[in-house]
């Protein structure tokens, strides 16, 4: 029997949600709730969903839908994800996950209120090559992880209406653009011990370019840096005493990498996959809620909101308030 989906949101990460699930069968996206009738019917015809609802309350209380998707912007996260708790349903809910750690406390404690299952949709976590690269760090190929390097930078057309320049919606290159870095720094290395960040402000106000180093008592370093001034590599690298990991341009996404070790070694892992890669978090979600847990190994909600305090720490730092 299918999985029955319901998606809070109508913008584009929704539309990827959707459309890589013809990767794969035993998913169903059953209805898509919007604040308007009319954005929520115009994303089910184009989508080809059956039900469109004009309310979020609408859409939590369909009996048939067996989770929700929250892909709202960012400052909708809590208020979607409380919402469909509430109403029984677990959800996996888009990153940045919530606007602060606090807010992430209020969601991770409704779901545990509730006895629901409750997730970042961080896609990267459960992307093939992300698996291996993972696998590999567990088994000490690298040695000791002495530094982590990953950036994330995008040019965008100076638009205040624009969601990235807007205050309003969380614009910003750190909790659109960083969290991807930042995610992978933690999943690499766990919880910084400190966190020294820079940044400069866009014409908006937000943050145009933010830059963190990390620093770990064993020494370890992660340097990671956001934009949205400029197209940067997108690239990522784990540097080991015995080798290091090299992560192809959009490092977050199915990428080619390699493996190149000390001794001069090195071993190419093309890219081989169909799709963007959205499925995958979805069926590690399914998996968990139907095997009645309330988290997921891949994704710990703990991760999750040392995740959030660590931008709340950059943020602290380099003066960005909502």
């Amino acid at each position: 029997m299918d999985f029955k989906w319901g998606i809070i949101g109508t913008g584009g990460i929704a539309k990827e949600f959707v459309r890589d699930f013809k990767f794969t069968s035993g998913h169903h996206v059953l209805a898509v709730g919007s604040r308007t009738q009319e954005s929520a019917d115009r994303f089910a015809t184009e989508m080809g969903i059956d039900r469109a609802y004009g309310s979020h309350s609408e859409i939590v209380a369909d009996p048939e839908i067996d989770a929700i998707y929250v892909a709202t912007p960012h400052p909708n996260h809590l208020p979607a994800t409380l919402l469909a708790l509430e109403a029984g349903k677990p959800v996996l809910c888009e990153k940045p996950f919530a606007m602060s750690a606090e807010e992430t406390r209020a969601m991770i404690a409704k779901a545990s209120a509730k006895n629901l299952m409750l997730m970042e949709a961080m896609w990267t976590r459960f992307l093939p090559h992300i698996i291996h690269i993972r696998s590999l760090l567990a088994d000490k190929v690298l040695g000791e992880i002495m530094t982590v390097e990953a950036d994330h930078g995008q040019w965008f057309a100076q638009d205040p209406k624009f969601r990235l320049f807007d205050p309003e919606v969380g614009g910003g290159a750190l909790l659109d653009l960083g969290v991807y870095p930042i995610s992978f720094a933690h999943m690499v290395l766990g919880i910084p011990d400190s966190i020294t960040a820079s940044s400069t402000k866009a014409f908006t106000g937000v943050d145009g370019q933010t830059s963190a180093i990390f620093s770990y008592a064993s020494g370890a370093q992660a340097i990671l840096t956001c934009s949205l001034n400029a197209a940067t590599p997108c690239k990522a690298v784990i540097t080991g005493t015995l080798g290091r990991i090299e992560i192809d341009t959009r490092f977050y996404a199915v990428s080619p990498y390699r493996v190149i070790m000390r001794s001069g070694t090195t071993t190419e892992y093309p890219r081989k996959y169909d799709g963007r890669g959205s499925r995958e978090e979805a069926i590690e979600f399914a998996r968990c809620v139907r095997a009645g847990l309330l988290e997921s190994p891949m994704m710990k909600l703990s991760e999750t909101l040392a995740i959030l305090e660590s931008m709340d720490e950059i943020r602290k730092q380099i003066g960005l308030v909502y």
